[in-house]
């Protein structure tokens, strides 16, 4: 067999649900024989997830815990691979051992409490889509605005803070170096975020309407004669929607 062991692992999951529905004594040889086959995915994904200030073997512990749920839990009758179903359950598992340690970096509570519930929804959407779901599903499934589950995403990094007189790894001869001392120069696109959160609050103090334009266009990338055709007005309708929207905006940020 080339590649990993777990790439063709579909006909031994089929003969483990077959054991489990006829309660054949072989079913707990099937499922350690699946799990240990497995194994290196655990490793891969623990590995991941290293260096966040966790113990990579107590990381190792948990993803090996989320493959065996994985195996438990996959649906052999829906014809999707394992992988697309065993890795965001495993990830999932991760994270809540991460959810459950003290949050480094303060974070909204509407985002936590969404962050809480990524794992479950990926798992559920990832098996019937067979592969990872994208922002926007995962916001539909949840109900919730897209760019929050984004926001809640990118809150898994809020978990543990490093200190800046720790040294980091140097795979050469040199003496290791601070982070403070790795630190580079300024970002410029700092200023983008800056000019970002002065202008949000008033985003969404917008009506309805200009607030959609507005995500139509720069969020989502479309152009004016594609936001008139799906709102149904001029493009020339749309295009003085955003100068004026744009120039309050402005006005509106300056002020703060």
């Amino acid at each position: 067999m080339t590649g990993d062991s777990y790439d063709d692992i579909e006909p031994l999951l089929k003969e483990l649900a077959i054991a489990v529905e006829k309660n054949d004594p072989r079913h707990e040889e099937l499922r350690e024989e699946a799990v240990s086959r497995c194994l290196p995915l655990a490793e891969h994904i623990a590995r991941k997830f290293s260096g966040r200030g966790e113990p990579y073997e107590d990381l190792l512990q948990v993803a090996r815990l989320g493959l065996v749920v994985s195996i438990d839990r996959f649906d052999v009758t829906r014809g999707s691979r394992f992988l697309s179903f065993a890795v965001p359950t495993i990830m999932g598992e991760v994270r809540r051992y991460f959810r459950d340690s003290t949050w480094a970096v303060r974070v909204p509570r509407r985002i936590k409490e969404i962050q809480l519930r990524l794992g479950v929804t990926i798992e559920k959407l990832a098996q019937p889509l067979g592969r990872m779901p994208t922002a926007g599903e995962i916001a539909a499934e949840l109900g919730v605005d897209r760019a929050e589950v984004t926001q809640a995403m990118l809150a898994a990094n809020a978990y543990q803070s490093s200190s800046l007189e720790a040294a980091m790894p140097d795979g050469g001869e040199n003496a290791p170096l601070s982070l403070l001392d790795a630190l580079g120069t300024d970002e410029p696109n700092y200023e983008l975020v800056e000019q970002y959160l002065a202008v949000r609050p008033h985003m969404e103090n917008l009506p309805e309407r200009e607030r959609e334009v507005l995500v139509l266009r720069f969020f989502e990338g479309r152009t004016q004669a594609q936001i008139a055709d799906r709102l149904g007005v001029s493009q020339m309708h749309i295009s003085r929607i955003l100068s004026k929207t744009l120039s309050g905006l402005r006005e509106a940020a300056l002020k703060d």
